[in-house]
């Protein structure tokens, strides 16, 4: 592998992500699927953002809407903020409002 930008094969060496983008009528939740089987076989330590950003490089332009375009744009957001759950310990710890 050269420097500089790496090759989709680099960053898709199974070909996941290549071959989401040619089955025809794939939905969201395939891709999604496909995402994660993608993300877990990532080397250790390795940039995910930067990979994804690559791999949006290579895809988007050719396939806007297609629905892994999606899910690779819906893995660089930032996750949603964590709230309240409930939960025993929750209801435990707030002030009892009788009193």
């Amino acid at each position: 592998m050269s420097k500089g930008k790496p090759m989709a094969n680099d960053l898709d060496p199974k070909g996941l992500i290549r071959e989401s983008y040619r089955i025809v009528g794939i939905t969201a939740g395939e891709c999604r699927s496909i995402f994660l089987d993608w993300a877990i076989n990532v080397a250790e330590g390795a940039d995910t953002h930067a990979q994804v950003r690559a791999l949006l490089e290579v895809y988007h332009p050719e396939a806007p809407e297609h629905p892994m375009t999606e899910t690779l744009q819906a893995a660089l957001a930032a996750p949603p903020k964590a709230g309240r759950r409930g939960g025993r310990s929750a209801r435990l710890s707030q002030p009892d409002p009788l009193n």
